[in-house]
């Protein structure tokens, strides 16, 4: 299925006062993302974007393990993250500019020297093109660090309703990136949580906004076949079980691509 932006901007808004505390899978990410980013260190960034910071899960972090970051860009579709972002940044440490709107179709900001984006990239339409525009404001030597969700993620829900993206191979996003970037790593993981029941299920995706593909709410008849469904195939004397499935990737861009 292709996201559809205007879901995703009213999903995403009406969970933002229970996010953090249900977003465990994309804190685990965050994390692991930024570690990455440190095995392969270079210089601290000064000028900075992050794309689709959401209520600052990693925009606080990546503050914390770099300090003073001279610009940092921060983009969001729901422009009332902006006050939660600000908030999440010691004041006078960085120059914070929020960027409301679609990364797909907003102008870019140039010289950047980091791009980092956590769970996010598996909503856009049009991710290469995306690369594409990314490396062009990108500076010689500056790092592209993101995570977003593979074929196996949400695989419980996707098998029983039919709802689910169009998610990456570990490989194709590995080719893709190297068309643009030196490839420095691309790695995966998988989590599997347990739930109480399917209704458990439900209301943690619908508190973290990642129900943005169900076409409207659900009737009690729906929600019933659902939930005898999923007990059926992945239930068991613990609860239900969820699977997610975070793709890494980190690269460079350099002065020229060897054979490019």
């Amino acid at each position: 299925m292709r996201p559809d932006k205007q879901t995703i901007r009213q999903r995403f808004t009406r969970a933002a006062a229970t996010y953090d505390r249900q977003a465990v899978i994309q804190q685990r990410v965050a994390d692991r993302l930024l570690a990455l980013l440190a095995e392969f260190s270079g210089p601290p960034p000064r000028r900075a974007l992050e794309i689709g910071c959401c209520t600052g899960l990693l925009t606080s972090r990546l503050v914390r393990q770099y300090g003073n970051i001279e610009t940092l860009y921060v983009n969001d579709l729901v422009s009332r993250f902006e006050p939660r972002i600000a908030a999440a940044i010691p004041a006078g440490r960085t120059n914070l500019v929020f960027l409301a709107g679609d990364i797909e179709t907003l102008d870019l900001p140039p010289a950047l020297d980091l791009v980092i984006s956590s769970s996010t990239f598996h909503w856009l339409e049009d991710l290469p093109a995306l690369l594409n525009r990314l490396k062009d404001r990108m500076a010689p030597g500056s790092r592209l660090a993101f995570s977003l969700y593979g074929r196996d993620n949400l695989r419980q829900v996707r098998e029983i309703t039919g709802i689910g993206l169009d998610y990456y191979r570990l490989s194709e996003l590995r080719e893709l990136v190297g068309r643009h970037f030196s490839v420095l790593a691309c790695e995966e993981e998988r989590h599997t949580f347990t739930f109480a029941d399917p209704l458990a299920l439900l209301h943690h995706l619908r508190d973290t906004g990642v129900n943005s593909l169900a076409p409207g709410p659900w009737g009690r008849k729906r929600l019933h076949s659902f939930d005898r469904e999923y007990r059926h195939r992945y239930g068991d004397q613990e609860g239900v079980a969820l699977t997610y499935h975070p793709l890494y990737c980190l690269a460079r861009k350099e002065d020229a691509l060897p054979g490019k």
